[in-house]
């Protein structure tokens, strides 16, 4: 396979992006808290594998359906929506896997999947790559500099999501221990889950 050079803007634009708090960030920082390291890099996992589901719809150009079909996008986004106040409400409550208080950590499988649906149900990120990428795609490049560089910026979300982790993990026995910090890390974590649905909910193809 030949390689092609990817430009230092690519790389510090697309670590912003990832550095940026989202859902990705959020369920990965509640896991952690929760579960421990292990159970952050779980989650992590989950939001990368969607990331790279969601490049393949890109590149396959499922995208541009999604934004020509509004009926499609509406029906994904809501399911996004419910699914993010679903988490609100679990973490509010401190609802088993949902906890952010110590407890044993969920199994790595479920922990995967949670990160795949928070992130798959948002049409969003499809769309942001058809947006985002051929940016830095010289005119006449090949499909395989799209591919690097979709490929590029996953790895890129695996390794910040994994450092957000270890960051949760080295405070994480001090803030266990307060039982005024933990009430309020659930209301910061369900609050971020709940706006963050609300934010999905008012997007526009």
């Amino acid at each position: 396979m030949e390689l092609f050079p990817v430009s230092l803007e690519y790389l510090l634009t697309a670590f912003i992006i990832c550095l940026s708090p989202g859902i990705g960030v959020i369920y990965t920082l509640s896991s952690t808290l929760g579960g421990g390291m292990r159970a952050g890099i779980w989650a992590a996992t989950g939001c990368t594998i969607a990331t790279v589901l969601h490049l393949i719809v890109a590149m396959a150009g499922l995208a541009a359906v999604l934004h020509t079909s509004a009926l499609l996008f509406q029906a994904i986004k809501f399911a996004g929506v419910a699914y993010l106040l679903w988490m609100a409400w679990g973490i509010l409550k401190d609802r088993g896997g949902l906890s952010v208080q110590a407890t044993e950590a969920a199994p790595a499988g479920k922990l995967i999947w949670r990160g795949i649906l928070l992130n798959i149900l948002n049409p969003k990120i499809p769309l942001f790559f058809v947006a985002f990428i051929p940016q830095f795609v010289p005119a006449g490049s090949s499909v395989g500099l799209l591919a690097e560089l979709g490929l590029g910026f996953t790895a890129m979300t695996f390794v910040v999501f994994v450092g957000y982790a270890a960051v949760a993990a080295t405070g994480r026995d001090r803030l266990l221990q307060s039982e005024r910090a933990m009430t309020w890390l659930r209301r910061v974590f369900a609050g971020s889950f709940a706006a963050l649905g609300l934010k999905l909910a008012t997007e526009k193809v």
